[in-house]
């Protein structure tokens, strides 16, 4: 049977594992200016191609995606399916809200997971759907993802899901890049603990420096958790020069 078309806008990491594990149930149509030939997994297209699909996913930087919602606007057909993908909700679903014609249905997605923890399957692994534009629309993708996929999914609002990921991803990605600053680091004499803070570290280490301003700086509630970090940090320095 003929695959259903899917336009994928953005073919970063993470729109080509997007592209990855959708291909099998998807003709995948890619749009993205550094993708210049077809893949394994996509067929590469204009922007206008990508659009004109039934079901589109935006995986984009959350730093263009309103420049990307703009340029599409005018493209989506009636009744076209729009997600993201983004790190941060908050802003998104509004921008998606603000910009996207009414005949558009639209879902937030986070995927809670990348190419390092992703790249044994995706059975088992989870994700945060939101609803942006219809409770329908939100219930069908989290039933697919979870039946198709085999992922954990969690029904939450973008407001919840940023103040969670404000302290899941926020202080991970702050930890990681201070670590990742402190390098050489040791690798003979190591405990468990070490090891599995350094897994910890490996598997954010090659997130672009996008998805790191996404977390910290897009994200409405980081500033609030990060500010609580430093001042028990601090706290806990004064203990020990005491």
């Amino acid at each position: 049977m003929q695959r259903p078309q899917l336009g994928l806008i953005g073919y970063g990491a993470f729109g080509r594992l997007t592209a990855q594990h959708l291909s099998q149930w998807f003709e995948v149509r890619a749009f993205d200016p550094q993708l210049a030939a077809d893949d394994d997994y996509v067929t590469a297209v204009s922007l206008e191609d990508a659009a004109a699909c039934l079901v589109v996913i935006l995986a984009v930087p959350v730093g263009v995606l309103e420049q990307t919602l703009t340029e599409i606007a005018p493209m989506l057909s009636h009744g076209t399916l729009v997600l993201d993908v983004g790190s941060v909700k908050v802003k998104p679903a509004e921008a998606m809200q603000r910009l996207l014609p009414d005949h558009v249905r639209i879902v937030g997605t986070h995927p809670l997971f990348g190419p390092q923890s992703a790249k044994n399957g995706l059975v088992g692994l989870r994700i945060a759907i939101c609803e942006v534009r219809g409770a329908k629309d939100a219930r069908r993708t989290a039933a697919w993802c979870r039946k198709v996929l085999g992922l954990k999914v969690f029904n939450v609002t973008p407001e919840d899901h940023d103040r969670e990921a404000a302290t899941v991803q926020g202080l991970t990605h702050l930890i990681a890049k201070v670590l990742l600053n402190m390098e050489p680091l040791p690798t003979r004499m190591t405990t468990a603990s070490f090891e599995r803070v350094m897994q910890g570290v490996d598997m954010v280490r090659h997130d672009s420096p996008a998805v790191y301003q996404a977390i910290e700086r897009d994200n409405p509630f980081a500033a609030g958790v990060r500010e609580r970090f430093f001042a028990l940090f601090d706290k806990a320095r004064g203990e020990l020069d005491g």
